[in-house]
């Protein structure tokens, strides 16, 4: 790789990087959000619904073909997104 090459990686790297902590925060304001919603839930089969989930994708399919965004990209995100925020709820449920 050449000098101007390494150079115009590492100034891409670094815009990456700023973008992901910028996710990292939005992350955390959707983590409170969830609290929230979990707080709502009486019992724990409540976690789940199905319904909802493809409802999400389908949206966020019709988003990403309007924005140009890949929806392989994007489906594959917000599925590992779901479910690690139900494995979330799962592991903080507690019953009142």
């Amino acid at each position: 790789m050449s000098p101007y090459k390494k150079k115009q990686l590492l100034l891409l790297r670094k815009k990456l990087d700023k973008l992901d902590f910028s996710l990292l925060k939005i992350i955390k304001r959707r983590l409170e959000l969830v609290n929230k919603v979990l707080n709502l839930k009486d019992y724990k089969k409540q976690i789940v619904d199905k319904k909802r989930i493809n409802f999400i994708l389908r949206e966020i399919r019709k988003k990403s073909k309007k924005n140009k965004i890949d929806p392989k990209i994007t489906k594959r995100i917000w599925k590992n997104m779901i479910y690690a925020f139900i494995d979330y709820e799962k592991r903080n449920f507690k019953i009142k």
